[in-house]
């Protein structure tokens, strides 16, 4: 299939594999929600009654004393005590092989395109990082909430972009399902088609 460059008659011919996949919902919805789940630190942790220290003696007596019979101080009904379903540290991972990684990106690509969201250009860059110029070659592209892609990181790109809440900068090692489902418009240089193809062809 071709993708027409922005404010230029040229098209550039790019593979239907990559480009014009079939889009499945279902495996979409996977990688983004495992994607999401990985991101999650787990750290959360409290203390059973194991965990706490004390509570090696029986406080008192089991019969006798007139109170209710005890076995440690740490017991999670007394003051100080364990928490009784206490948190624990947690992997959240979910498995997702490389084969339905690149599936699921194809399929988010394609339907990108088949929606007109996804904007070609030669190139986009800045000459200093300055955000009001990064402002204006957006205005001139018609997109505010993007996904700027790049074939490799540009630091003035990023620095420009860095103030503004609905606009990120990626090169294709860094781009995931969760961005690239996450904005309005994604602006793809000619060189990120190329490596996208290579890397998902």
């Amino acid at each position: 299939m071709d993708l027409q460059l922005h404010n230029s008659k040229e098209k550039i011919t790019v593979s239907d594999a990559v480009f014009a996949a079939d889009y499945k919902e279902s495996l979409v919805h996977q990688l983004v929600t495992a994607y999401m789940a990985a991101s999650r630190a787990g750290t959360k942790a409290q203390k059973n009654r194991s965990a706490v220290s004390g509570g090696g003696a029986k406080p008192w007596r089991q019969k006798g004393t007139g109170r209710a019979r005890a076995g440690t101080i740490r017991s999670p009904i007394w003051r100080s005590g364990g928490v009784t379903f206490a948190a624990q540290p947690r992997n959240y991972t979910q498995k997702v092989n490389r084969k339905m990684y690149r599936s699921g990106i194809r399929s988010i690509m394609s339907e990108l395109a088949r929606q007109d969201r996804l904007v070609v250009v030669e190139d986009i860059t800045v000459d200093a990082p300055k955000t009001k110029q990064l402002l204006g070659k957006l205005a001139d592209l018609g997109v505010s909430k993007t996904l700027i892609v790049t074939e490799t990181g540009d630091e003035k790109l990023y620095l420009s972009a860095r103030n503004l809440p609905h606009v990120e900068v990626s090169d294709v090692a860094g781009l995931n399902p969760v961005n690239l489902v996450r904005y309005e418009h994604v602006v793809v240089t000619v060189g990120a088609i190329r490596a996208i193809e290579e890397w998902l062809s």
